[in-house]
């Protein structure tokens, strides 16, 4: 096994993300401790060699560098809230959930308040760059703590950034999925107005993907488009949460607040767990 006795692994948050990315560690050779709210979803850890814990405790006391991939700002401040009732001195907090950069700065001062570092890392990518180990990983925080988890990212992704100060992470990654909720609902609009002018939506998408607007978003979205299938990659209901993230965090425009209403609409229309693209389907 790879780690040093002051970088044992931990890892909280084994979802649809957390779950493939914890599992790169472990293909390359790193011993992780893992802990999920579910146990039943750590079992495929387990079979690849991870230990499994029962409790944020006990896990918090075999690990010196604690990754964490959870669903949004109460849950990780649930978790934080746990941790810091146990002792965290010397530890290394590595936040790759996505959460408001708010929050982020108040896990960074509360974390050296308690002796412990943090950075947030959220990542860019749903599911499939998760299990290749092909996320993009956008980093708040000090460089010797960058440095220092820069191995264990490498697994994880084609590319880790250090932007600045906790809290950069945050801003990034809510920068960049709202540009995504822009793209795709602009995708849901084109593929049905062609198809109300007879263009049937498998020739549309040939040529979106074959134009200078083609991207590997409209390519990775055609499958479901022409099936209008839409299992989740990133489920809808994380990006209307990242839209709203990124108003409170100072995104005032009338883009924006279009965004945000067309998301609401599909999630309260029932597709809150499908995909992001199935937004086509409340237009």
């Amino acid at each position: 096994m790879n780690n040093t006795t002051s970088n044992r692994i931990g890892w909280i948050g084994l979802g649809n993300m957390g779950a493939p990315m914890a599992l790169n560690l472990l293909k390359e050779g790193y011993f992780v401790s893992v802990y999920n709210r579910s146990a039943d979803k750590a079992k495929p850890l387990a079979d690849a060699g991870a230990r499994v814990y029962e409790s944020v405790r006990e896990l918090n006391e075999n690990a010196d560098i604690i990754f964490l991939m959870i669903s949004d700002d109460k849950a990780v401040e649930s978790v934080f809230s746990n941790l810091f009732k146990h002792g965290v001195e010397g530890k290394l907090f590595v936040n790759m959930s996505t959460i408001s950069p708010q929050l982020a700065c108040t896990l960074g001062v509360q974390c050296r308040e308690f002796g412990a570092q943090y950075l947030d890392a959220p990542v860019s990518g749903s599911v499939k760059p998760a299990t290749d180990g092909t996320l993009l990983i956008l980093v708040g925080g000090r460089s010797a703590d960058y440095d220092r988890v820069t191995p264990f990212f490498e697994p994880m992704g084609k590319l880790s950034l250090l932007l600045g100060e906790v809290g950069q992470g945050s801003k990034a990654k809510l920068a960049i999925n709202y540009y995504m909720s822009v793209v795709v609902e602009g995708l849901a609009e084109t593929v049905l107005f062609a198809e109300k002018h007879g263009i049937d939506r498998e020739t549309m998408m040939l040529i979106v993907n074959q134009s200078a607007c083609g991207s590997p978003m409209s390519v990775m979205k055609t499958p479901s488009v022409l099936k209008n299938n839409f299992p989740a990659a990133f489920p809808l209901k994380y990006m209307l949460k990242d839209i709203r993230l990124a108003q409170d965090a100072g995104l005032d425009t009338p883009t924006a607040d279009v965004m945000e209403k067309i998301y609401a609409k599909a999630s309260e229309n029932g597709l809150a767990d499908d995909d992001l693209m199935a937004v086509i389907k409340a237009l």
